[in-house]
């Protein structure tokens, strides 16, 4: 490993947005490494390999450069660290010794990503885009938001929202083609440009241009809809005996509004994207899937074991279904956390489906009762997830399996009158899919959050009853 590397190798293990917590790394390589801005300070970007347990992993950093001692105290907490890279501070190609560090938090360097999508720019490989028909105002500074996980978003004043995809699949993000073909929709962020470059395919043994950031508007007034469940569910809790349409926070409107506003995002995605029917053969591989994730769930986690009988059924009532599946593009990551609320209503984001997963792999088609599935797992997690240690479980826990049941209700109800298929005239595709998804969380909070299997362990109890 050069210098760099060595630092990279202790510095992205820390970083939240690294999917390979727990792992040693096995190797790590810088693939490729652009110049945006020459000299020092200086802005490159990185593509960085990390190899782990026989797999490897392609991550996004934004590196700064600046000379060795000159980072401040409002850039301490982004420093990497010193090494010598070449190319001098002026330019002259030879060794130059330099303090780097995570870039997205100095404004002075990430102005420039926003004047080079706004110019339609490119450098060094690197190709920044400009939506058809929009303005972007530059000159504005950036600050990077906490809490995000898998990306990095940074703000330009109250205008953009920049979010850079940290680890790194060849192609298209969905997140850029989704969000591009509801372009104008009231439900999502309008999108303003995008910045790529090309990754090697290995499978395909060629380039492919790949999605490196997307500029949206930001939603100044939005409020994140896990949150105002939340804040329902715990008005419910402060209210005892009360039923939860009688609550103050009662969420149920809203709950059917968002219904409402899914479907019509399900409805212009199968316009304007392509749309197919399973064959019977795809509905027996995918119901398979189901049973298999499963399988393995249940050899792993004994708690799941006296309900995986009653799993199966369901999973072989979907694969017997004799009537056509229709399929179309679809959010694919869908939850209470996905969604925003605003001063005119719902707005849908964050479209990219699961990070983990391959970008072939979620542009595949799938049916739209995927998503609604995933909403009516949110709403179970909302509910319950304010009763773990809690000192009244036993008592809030009727009230709570009634606040997500009403819930649930209401969402399906909206997703219906919003011109969706209607779940409860579907509801042996609906319960596999929800049932999938339960599985997974299963297996997720035993490795993350023992605590909290009881969640979904409990859901699954309710749900086969």
């Amino acid at each position: 490993m050069t210098q760099l590397e060595e630092l990279l190798a202790t510095w992205i293990p820390r970083q939240r947005w690294f999917a390979g917590k727990g792992l040693p790394i096995d190797a790590l390589r810088v693939e490729s490494q652009h110049v945006l801005v020459p000299g020092t300070p200086g802005l490159r970007v990185l593509v960085v390999e990390v190899g782990q347990h026989g797999r490897t992993d392609r991550y996004q950093v934004l590196l700064g450069l600046r000379p060795e001692g000159s980072i401040g105290a409002d850039l301490a907490h982004a420093a990497i660290g010193v090494c010598e890279l070449p190319g001098g501070a002026e330019g002259t190609g030879g060794p130059c010794v330099q303090a780097v560090y995570d870039a997205t938090h100095d404004p002075e360097m990430t102005a420039r990503l926003l004047e080079h999508i706004a110019r339609g720019h490119a450098e060094d490989g690197v190709r920044f885009r400009r939506m058809p028909d929009t303005e972007i105002h530059t000159g504005l500074r950036s600050l990077v938001l906490t809490g995000e996980q898998s990306n990095t978003s940074l703000v330009y004043g109250e205008e953009y929202v920049l979010k850079m995809f940290r680890r790194l699949w060849p192609g298209h993000n969905p997140d850029l083609e989704l969000t591009a073909a509801l372009s104008g929709s009231p439900f999502v962020a309008r999108p303003y440009g995008w910045i790529e470059t090309d990754l090697r395919d290995s499978a395909a043994d060629t380039l492919v241009p790949t999605t490196l950031a997307m500029l949206q508007r930001y939603l100044r007034s939005a409020t994140d809809g896990w949150v105002l469940a939340a804040t329902s569910v715990r008005d419910l809790y402060a209210s005892p005996g009360v039923a939860p349409e009688d609550a103050g926070g009662d969420f149920s409107g809203e709950a059917e509004r968002l219904g409402a506003a899914t479907a019509a995002v399900h409805r212009d995605l199968a316009r304007a994207l392509p749309t197919d029917v399973l064959t019977p053969e795809s509905q027996g591989e995918l119901a398979e899937s189901m049973v298999s994730r499963l399988d393995v769930a249940a050899s792993q986690i004994t708690a799941l074991e006296p309900y995986a009988p009653a799993l199966r059924d369901a999973f072989d009532a979907f694969a017997d279904l004799d009537t056509p599946l229709p399929v179309q593009r679809v959010h694919g990551d869908y939850h209470l956390g996905q969604v925003v609320r605003t001063d005119s209503g719902w707005v849908l984001l964050d479209f990219e489906g699961e990070p983990a997963a391959p970008i072939t792999e979620r542009q595949r088609l799938s049916s739209p009762l995927r998503d609604v599935a995933g909403m009516l797992r949110s709403f179970d997690y909302a509910a319950r997830h304010q009763l773990v240690g809690h000192a009244r479980e036993d008592e809030l826990a009727e009230p709570a399996r009634a606040w997500a049941q009403r819930n649930r209700e209401a969402f399906c109800a909206g997703y219906a009158f919003g011109g969706g298929i209607d779940p409860e005239k579907h509801q042996v595709v609906l319960r596999a899919f929800e049932y999938d998804k339960a599985v997974y969380e299963v297996m997720y909070e035993a490795r993350h959050r023992p605590a909290w299997m009881r969640i979904p362990l409990d859901s699954i109890a309710a749900l086969v009853a």
